[in-house]
């Protein structure tokens, strides 16, 4: 049993080798050459680039982007590795959410805590979710076996106070040794799973496989590459402190989450801005200019 866990430990260690996810020789040395962590900080609102902006306006840049030419990609061009695509898609599709997935194997016997940038919310009634992994069931990694046989988890949302914490949960480590205890965050109980939810996160979410789905590679066929996860909601847990009385929206100021960029880049959001959607009726009482941009119906279409 011990062969094979150090086996499928390898396997990942030499699929992040390849990938080759972190550009600095000596990442300590890089970090320290950097401004510290601003603490003063804080979410805020702001304008929108521009607040004149009209119906037909178009980009904001005085056509400077289409004065650029573009680079076109086939995936499956010859010789192109798998894994440029996923470099390529995780640095351009940008910021992604991060779900922190809680999962507990079947018998109870072990528990695994790991970050996933594929990942989002696919419909709110019922509330689904939708979680992306690497590899099929059967290279399955720890959070996949686990999702697959015992049918639930956690999915907590990650914020500033514990990303260092939550990065370090993304270790290959063999199956059995649990992530909670590397990390130090704090178990907490849920209500209608058995996984347990992390008690620092200001957002969590209790669910359960509503479905799985495994791919195999376009350019390797019969490899398996990937599979889907949609995990239902079946509870929310909210900080009290950043969430309203009508219990429907979170404060970003306190939740302060973390989003996702390419290679080993998280981002903070720390500035919004607001932009009403248009009402189409009201547009056009309201703004002469909009009604020229509307094209004459063609007789017959």
């Amino acid at each position: 049993m011990a062969e094979v866990k150090t086996s499928e430990t390898q396997l990942r260690a030499d699929a992040e080798k390849h990938i080759q996810r972190n550009p600095h020789p000596d990442f300590k040395q890089v970090e320290a050459s950097r401004e510290p962590w601003d603490k003063s900080l804080q979410w805020s609102m702001k304008q929108t680039v521009d607040p004149a902006w009209k119906l037909g306006g178009g980009a904001t840049d005085g056509g400077e982007s289409l004065q650029k030419n573009h680079v076109e990609i086939d995936p499956y061009e010859e010789g192109r590795p798998a894994v440029f695509n996923y470099k390529l898609l995780i640095s351009s599709i940008i910021p992604r959410p991060i779900g922190f997935v809680s999962t507990r194997a079947k018998d109870g016997s072990s528990t695994n805590l790991a970050p996933f940038s594929y990942f989002n919310m696919v419909n709110h009634d019922p509330p689904l979710f939708v979680l992306g992994y690497s590899g099929g069931f059967d290279n399955a990694k720890d959070s996949l076996r686990n999702l697959k046989e015992s049918g639930e988890c956690v999915i907590n949302i990650i914020s500033e106070h514990f990303i260092e914490a939550a990065n370090s949960t993304s270790i290959n480590a063999p199956y059995g040794e649990s992530e909670w205890a590397m990390s130090g965050l704090t178990p907490a109980p849920s209500s209608t799973v058995k996984a347990t939810r992390v008690k620092e996160a200001v957002f969590a979410v209790e669910g359960k496989v509503e479905s799985l789905k495994e791919y195999e590679s376009k350019g390797t066929p019969g490899k398996k590459t990937g599979v889907v996860a949609i995990i239902e909601g079946t509870r929310f847990w909210v900080r009290e402190d950043a969430i309203n009385e009508e219990k429907n929206i979170v404060d970003p100021a306190i939740l302060k989450p973390v989003s996702r960029l390419g290679g080993i880049t998280y981002a903070r959001v720390i500035e919004g801005l607001e932009i009403p959607r248009p009402d189409y009726e009201q547009t056009m009482k309201s703004d002469k200019d909009a009604n020229k941009l509307i094209k004459p119906k063609i007789e017959g279409q």
